[in-house]
C-alpha cells in the first residue's frame, strides 16, 4: 500500500520512540488516523472523551517520563479544545507535540466549515508552529518540531490540511524554482547536560561560605538531584525549602527540609525566608515574590539550566547556568568550611512543631469530615512508590501539607497555569507510562465534574487508577480568595445536596463508594486502593474548612474580618472551623 503523509507522520513518531498518542478523531484528521492505524502495532492511540483531556494526558505523560507527550485533535473546535492542556505544558516546561487537522488547501480562505487557522491560534503557545502544505516537507518537519519541543522543553505544533494528509508521501507536486531543497533530517537529538562554569561556581561558593544564615529553595528543576541537594544543604547547614512542583525533590520527613513555601507552604519556611541572609535557589524561578527575602536582605546564588530565568525574581550575586545535579556535585567540594548550624537547628525545632500541628488536624473525630483527614487516610494507605496527581484549589493545600514524599513517591499538579481538572487526565497518562505503579488522582468535585467522562476512559482502557474526590460542593479556593480580599463569598457554592460521583463510577463498571462518615473512610480508601481495576472514593468534606496560610499576616486577618462584617454567609460554621483548627 502506498505510504501517505499520515503514515509518514506515524512512522516518524515511532522512530522517535513515541509509543502513545492521546486524542479524539474527527473528519479533519482522518488521514492522520489512517496513518496511526497502519502503525497500530507500535503506536497506541488512546481514545479520550474531550480534547482538553488529551492535551492534559500528553502533558502528564511528559512530566512523569521526561519524554515527548503527543496529542491529536481534529480541525477547528477540536484544536481549540487542546489549548488549555498545551498551555499547562508550556508554562511547566515539558515537551509536547500537538497534531491538528486543517481544511483541504483548495478551500482555505473561503469560510469553509470549521476553518480555524490554528497556526495563528497557536502562535503564543507553540515554539515550533507549522502548517504542512507539501508532502516533500515530510518527514523532516516532524523531526524539527520534535527536536524543538525536546530541546526547549515546550510545545510544538503541526497542522495538516485534509488533502495533504492523504497525499502520497513521495509526491512532488510543484516545480522547484529556488536554490533550496526540501529539509533533510533524522530522528535524533542530543541531550548534553550543561556543566557549570568553574568561575561561576567559585563565585557561588564564595558567596555561600560568607553567609551566616543560609537557606536553599529548590524547585522541580532539581528533580533527580536529591542526593546532591541533601549533601550541599548538609555542608551549608542550610534548611531546604521546596516549591510545590518541587515537592518530590527531597522527602518530607527529612530533618533538613522545612517543606513548602507560599500560601500552601509552612510557617517555618515563610519565617526563615524573612530571616536568611543568603539564599541558594536551585531549579526554580519561584513566582510569588512576597514570600521571598525582601530586596537587599539576602545575597542570592541561583542555579538554573535556563539563563533567562536567572535573576527574574531577585538580584542575583552569583548566577550559575548549569544542570542542577552537575552544578551541585561540583559545588560540594568547595564548601568545606564547617558551618554554624544554629540557623538550621532553630528551624528544625520550628518544623517539629509544625508537623505536630498538621498531624493534629488529621482528626477522625470531626464532623463534617475534615479534608485534612481525607488526605491523611490516603497518605497512610498509599504505597511508598505511589504517584499522586492533584487538581488546583484547596485540594492542592491538603496535598501539599498531608501527602508525604517518602521512598519513591511522586507528586504532580499544574504548577504555573494552576488550571482546574488536570488531576484525572494526568493519572490516566501516568498509569499508561507506569503500568506497575499505584496512581492516585486527588481531585475536587469542581475539577472532577469538568472532565469526569475521562473516568470512563480509564475503565475502557483497563487502567487501574484510583480517584479520590474531595467533595465540598463548592469552589473552595475561590471562596477563600474572595474572603481574603475583604468581600463576602459569592457564587462559589453549588446547591445542596452534594453530588454522588460514586454512582457514576459504578455506572462505568468500576468500583465506587460514597463516604459521609469518618469512621468508614479508612476502610473505603484501603478497599479502593486494593481493587484491581479503576476505583473512585467520593468523600463529603467540611465545606467551611478554609485553606489557612502557614503564617497569617495582618492584612489577611483584617480583610477576613471585613468580609464577615459585610455579610459573609456561613460565618458561624467557618468561624467554628477556624477556632477548632487553632485549638487543635
Amino acid at each position: 500500500m502506498q505510504e501517505i503523509v499520515g503514515e509518514s507522520l506515524a512512522r516518524r513518531l515511532v522512530a522517535w520512540g513515541v509509543d502513545t498518542v492521546f486524542g479524539l478523531p474527527g473528519d479533519g484528521i482522518n488521514g492522520l488516523m489512517e496513518g496511526f492505524r497502519r502503525q497500530r502495532e507500535k503506536l497506541r492511540f488512546v481514545l479520550v472523551h474531550h480534547e482538553e483531556a488529551a492535551a492534559f494526558m500528553a502533558t502528564g505523560y511528559a512530566k512523569a517520563t521526561g519524554r515527548l507527550g503527543v496529542c491529536a485533535a481534529t480541525s477547528g473546535p477540536g484544536a481549540i479544545h487542546l489549548l488549555n492542556g498545551l498551555y499547562d505544558a508550556k508554562l511547566d516546561h515539558v515537551p509536547v507535540l500537538a497534531l491538528t487537522g486543517m481544511q483541504e488547501t483548495s478551500v482555505l480562505g473561503a469560510h469553509y466549515q470549521q476553518e480555524v487557522h490554528t497556526t495563528h491560534l497557536y502562535q503564543d503557545v507553540a515554539s515550533y508552529n507549522l502548517m504542512v502544505t507539501n508532502p516533500q516537507q515530510m518527514p523532516a518537519v516532524v523531526d524539527l518540531a520534535i527536536r524543538d519541543a525536546l530541546s526547549k522543553r515546550t510545545v510544538a505544533h503541526l497542522t495538516f490540511p485534509n488533502d495533504v494528509q492523504v497525499a502520497p508521501a513521495a509526491k512532488d507536486p510543484y516545480r522547484h524554482v529556488s536554490p533550496g531543497r526540501p529539509p533533510m533530517s533524522a530522528a535524533t537529538v542530543s541531550y548534553p547536560r550543561l556543566p557549570p562554569d568553574p568561575q561561576e561556581l567559585a563565585k557561588a561558593a564564595e558567596v555561600l561560605k560568607a553567609g551566616r544564615k543560609v537557606a536553599m529553595l529548590v524547585g522541580v528543576g532539581a528533580r533527580g538531584a536529591r542526593e546532591e541537594v541533601l549533601a550541599v544543604a548538609e555542608a551549608l547547614g542550610s534548611p531546604i525549602v521546596k516549591t510545590l512542583p518541587g515537592k518530590m525533590v527531597v522527602p518530607d520527613d527529612h530533618p533538613l527540609t522545612t517543606g513548602g513555601l507560599g500560601l500552601l507552604g509552612t510557617a517555618p519556611s515563610e519565617e526563615l525566608m524573612a530571616e536568611c541572609d543568603t539564599l541558594l535557589m536551585v531549579g526554580t524561578s519561584f513566582p510569588y515574590g512576597k514570600f521571598l527575602p525582601a530586596p537587599g536582605q539576602a545575597t542570592v546564588v541561583q542555579i538554573d539550566v535556563d539563563p533567562s530565568l536567572i535573576g527574574m525574581r531577585l538580584p542575583v550575586a552569583a548566577p550559575v547556568c548549569a544542570d542542577a545535579r552537575l552544578a551541585l556535585r561540583e559545588l560540594l567540594p568547595l564548601l568545606t568550611h564547617g558551618p554554624d548550624r544554629s540557623f538550621l537547628q532553630k528551624y528544625q525545632g520550628k518544623m517539629d512543631g509544625w508537623r505536630s500541628e498538621m498531624a493534629s488536624l488529621v482528626d477522625p473525630q470531626r464532623s463534617p469530615i475534615a479534608p485534612q483527614y481525607l488526605m491523611g487516610c490516603v497518605d497512610a494507605a498509599a504505597a511508598d512508590d505511589a504517584i499522586l496527581t492533584c487538581d488546583s484549589g484547596t485540594i492542592a493545600t491538603w496535598s501539599a501539607r498531608h501527602w508525604t514524599i517518602r521512598g519513591d513517591r511522586e507528586f504532580y499538579l499544574s504548577g504555573n497555569l494552576a488550571t482546574m481538572a488536570p488531576g484525572l487526565p494526568y493519572a490516566i497518562a501516568m498509569q499508561h507510562a507506569h503500568p506497575g505503579r499505584q496512581v492516585i488522582a486527588f481531585v475536587g468535585d469542581g475539577g472532577f465534574a469538568m472532565l469526569m467522562a475521562e473516568f470512563l476512559t480509564a475503565v475502557r482502557h483497563e487502567l487501574p487508577i484510583k480517584v479520590v474526590v474531595n467533595n465540598n460542593n463548592s469552589y473552595g479556593q475561590i471562596l477563600w480568595e474572595q474572603i481574603v480580599l475583604g468581600y463576602p463569598e459569592y457564587a462559589v457554592r453549588h446547591r445542596q445536596p452534594e453530588a454522588d460521583f460514586s454512582t457514576w463510577a459504578r455506572g462505568c463498571g468500576a468500583f465506587g463508594v460514597k463516604v459521609t462518615d469518618a469512621k468508614t473512610l479508612p476502610g473505603a480508601i484501603r478497599e479502593a486502593l486494593a481493587h484491581p481495576g479503576p476505583a473512585l472514593v467520593d468523600c463529603d468534606v467540611n465545606p467551611d474548612e478554609p485553606p489557612m496560610p502557614g503564617k497569617i499576616k495582618y492584612d489577611q486577618a483584617k480583610h477576613f474580618t471585613e468580609a464577615f462584617l459585610r455579610g459573609q454567609p456561613n460565618k458561624i460554621a467557618t468561624l467554628a472551623t477556624v477556632a477548632r483548627d487553632k485549638i487543635k
